[in-house]
């Protein structure tokens, strides 16, 4: 292992302060995939029913987020550098609300793509990159076991905000609901992050981002690029969430005409909790297991799940083939920081995380398109589930690939 060890402070420790940058980085998350990621689609239903317009049109905007949002995140590292996690975080929040309260004064479809301008603005400042890179100033140990339980913010986004946001907009009205959010997300974020969030512990700020020694990000980035370990992370997590998302995005379409609409909504929530589950379980043992091992035998437990949901057309059979899913779908977002940061200089540890989360984002943005397209050329989801059957085989491979000996980049 390469990564940076200090045995003055105790992370197990129930009194130690990076505990309580979890807890922060949960209430972010939440707000953060909440309105950025899940809100995608109630923005996509709320505005075509506003004002008519297509679903290619709208869905492009949505495009354009993912894409835009994934030039920012690859910066975050050096922004958290210049400016410290606090005013990042700060930052986020205020660049978040401004999105939400923008999407909901969308009158023209000019003003939805500068709406998301800023939604990618928001999500770069309260996602994957900044959680993983803020928790990384405080965790080296126990870094694993952090970032799984403050992820689970981005599950409850899901399970809890998406719900209430809708609710909201029965009560107050599209624009009414996204302002109230707003004010929500800053009423408490910013107390929160101005009473919690202070200075790292100076081990670990000079370990990782404030090194006097580090090396600059452009020569980290370039370096990454011609290392086979980093290669073989950055495009196995990638090809997975390419399916992943194309995968999720379409469930509720392909269930509704198998098994019906209630029972599909039965199978997208158990298969949203099991990845609360799949996630705090392997916290408690994931900084001690083989990661590259685990990813590959997360990545087989897809497909098999996948090859259930193509041949078996059985209610129960289906509902536990999306458990079977769910159940690795939030550590895949985990997994990653956690081989870079046994396996790469820890100098480099906040370009490199930053940098595998913007291709993962840039490449997983097509994914629906590719299924949806896929889906139509040839009648039935049979084909693209199969496509995502041998993504997710070929990541299952190209992950146990470590180079010939240990990568150092830095």
């Amino acid at each position: 292992m390469d990564a940076y060890s200090h045995t003055s402070i105790d992370e197990s420790s129930i009194r130690y302060d990076g505990w309580r940058i979890v807890a922060v980085c949960f209430l972010l998350a939440t707000f953060g995939w909440g309105l950025g990621f899940y809100g995608q689609s109630v923005y996509v239903a709320e505005l075509q029913r506003l004002h008519g317009w297509p679903t290619s049109l709208i869905s492009s905007g949505t495009t354009f987020f993912y894409l835009f949002g994934a030039a920012l995140v690859a910066f975050v590292s050096e922004a958290i550098k210049a400016f410290g996690p606090r005013n990042c975080l700060i930052a986020g929040t205020f660049a978040m609300a401004a999105a939400a309260i923008s999407i909901g004064q969308v009158r023209e479809p000019w003003q939805l793509y500068l709406a998301n301008a800023v939604l990618a603005f928001g999500w770069a400042g309260t996602s994957l990159g900044i959680i993983t890179n803020t928790l990384g100033l405080w965790f080296d140990n126990k870094r694993g076991m952090a970032i799984s339980l403050a992820l689970n913010g981005a599950s409850f986004g899901g399970i809890a905000g998406v719900p209430l946001l809708i609710a909201g907009i029965g009560y107050f009205g599209f624009s009414g609901a996204m302002m109230a959010s707003a004010a929500v997300m800053v009423a408490l974020m910013v107390p929160v992050i101005l009473l919690l969030v202070g200075r790292p512990p100076l081990h670990l700020s000079m370990s990782g981002l404030d090194a006097a020694d580090a090396p600059s990000p452009t020569r980290i980035r370039a370096r990454a690029f011609r290392d086979i370990g980093f290669l073989s992370v950055s495009s196995a997590f990638a090809l997975v969430l390419f399916a992943q998302v194309g995968f999720i995005v379409h469930l509720i379409a392909f269930l509704d005409s198998v098994i019906g609409r209630q029972q599909a909504a039965i199978a997208v929530a158990l298969l949203t909790a099991m990845a609360v589950v799949g996630r705090v379980m392997f916290s408690f043992v994931i900084d001690r297991m083989n990661q590259r091992l685990a990813s590959s035998l997360s990545f087989v437990s897809q497909a098999v799940a996948l090859l259930i949901v193509i041949n078996v057309h059985h209610d129960y059979a289906l509902i536990a083939a999306c458990a079977l899913f769910g159940f690795s779908v939030g550590n895949l977002i985990t997994l990653p920081a956690l081989i870079v940061q046994r396996e790469f200089d820890p100098r480099s540890f906040g370009v490199l995380v930053s940098l595998i989360t913007a291709i993962n984002q840039i490449t997983y943005a097509f994914g629906p398109g590719v299924v949806g397209l896929l889906r139509d050329l040839s009648g039935s989801y049979t084909l693209p589930f199969y496509g995502c059957i041998g993504v997710e085989l070929t990541a299952a491979v190209l992950i146990m690939v470590r180079g010939r000996g240990p990568s150092r980049v830095q």
